[in-house]
């Protein structure tokens, strides 16, 4: 591990009101460093050699390299950190940092804290960095965006309604009678251009023939997901005989990162154009920290992408370490051709 001694913090701990600043306490962290097989660095701000009390000895340590003085004019605390960021060490300190938490974030995953008991140093422990809020759903809204970058229509709506199955049934019903009113995708209205009214459905006879053009994606999040596959039969029904359709719906269950519980969306795609395979799988570069959270739910980032794109099969997701990629909440996205689709194409 890679330490950064914050020399200034440590040679002022337990310092007495109006005497100087301690070497000794430099020298406390140095010995347990070193007896933990350390590497590390003394930093210390330009004025700190005129608070210390053994100058002589500490203007020697600076001299000889062994301390480094932060340049005339630099603010120390932001060059520490600065460089414990490129060098991904952790800052021995007590400090807490507070005026450059926006520029450095999770300081205190980075900060071990300690204190000095009968001239013994005492290092504590960092604490974990903090999930950044709505990573996956980062992730997956850069990959939607890659997509439509690329020609693919996707369906990014965020409308949800209360989960249960009978609601998910009225809502695929219902939507059909609120296309004219609502902002609706283009697939959408084109399913909706292909079938008679709500209120004609409700006038037609029993022996009229009339079939379902699309496949119904119920988005849902995964606390949901046993609930909505088990009921997915009834809902099919009920909305064929509702609408007086001689073919049932396609349900499509899917897993959804933008979905919170107890809550659901519907994505409706016309048959002729869901697809049997995703046109691309996705890499996802990221920080070491957040590498195993990403891995975890990289199914369901497949999932949330396949439903939103009206893909029968799920893209295969590799997430990947990137050393550039250095802060909680960093990462890249990478597309690559489906190899089933392009020999499907060749």
């Amino acid at each position: 591990m890679k330490v950064i001694i914050d020399a200034a913090n440590v040679a002022h701990f337990q310092k007495e009101e109006g005497s100087k600043a301690k070497l000794k306490n430099i020298t406390l962290a140095v010995k347990v460093l070193e007896q933990a097989n350390h590497d590390f660095l003394i930093i210390a701000d330009a004025s700190l050699r005129h608070n210390i009390d053994d100058k002589e000895t500490f203007v020697k340590l600076v001299d000889d390299g062994i301390i480094d003085e932060v340049p005339v004019g630099t603010i120390a605390d932001h060059y520490i950190l600065d460089l414990a960021y490129e060098e991904d060490a952790k800052v021995l300190s007590n400090d807490k940092f507070r005026d450059f938490m926006s520029e450095f974030p999770d300081i205190n995953s980075i900060r071990i804290p300690f204190s000095i008991n009968d001239n013994e140093l005492v290092m504590g422990k960092t604490k974990k960095p903090k999930k950044v809020k709505n990573l996956l759903q980062n992730i997956c809204d850069e990959t939607l965006n890659e997509l439509e970058r690329k020609r693919w229509v996707v369906y990014k709506g965020k409308e949800t309604t209360k989960f249960t199955p009978l609601n998910i049934a009225k809502q695929a019903i219902l939507l059909l009678d609120q296309s004219e009113h609502d902002d609706v995708s283009s697939k959408i209205e084109g399913i909706f251009s292909r079938l008679p009214m709500f209120d004609k459905v409700m006038e037609m006879v029993d022996d009229v023939e009339t079939s379902v053009p699309y496949v119904i994606f119920v988005l849902v999040h995964p606390k949901d997901y046993k609930a909505a596959v088990k009921d997915a039969g009834n809902i099919s029904v009920t909305v064929a005989d509702r609408l007086r359709l001689v073919h049932k719906p396609l349900i499509a269950v899917r897993n959804d990162l933008f979905i919170k519980p107890g809550y659901f969306g519907l994505n409706i795609v016309l048959t002729d154009e869901v697809e049997d395979n995703p046109p691309y799988n996705i890499e996802i570069q990221t920080n070491t920290y957040d590498e195993v959270f990403i891995k975890k739910n990289s199914r369901n980032i497949a999932s949330t992408i396949a439903g939103r794109l009206g893909s029968w099969k799920f893209p295969f997701v590799s997430v990947k370490p990137n050393m550039i990629l250095e802060k909680p909440g960093e990462f890249e996205i990478y597309l690559e051709k489906n190899s089933k689709k392009k020999k499907e194409n060749d």
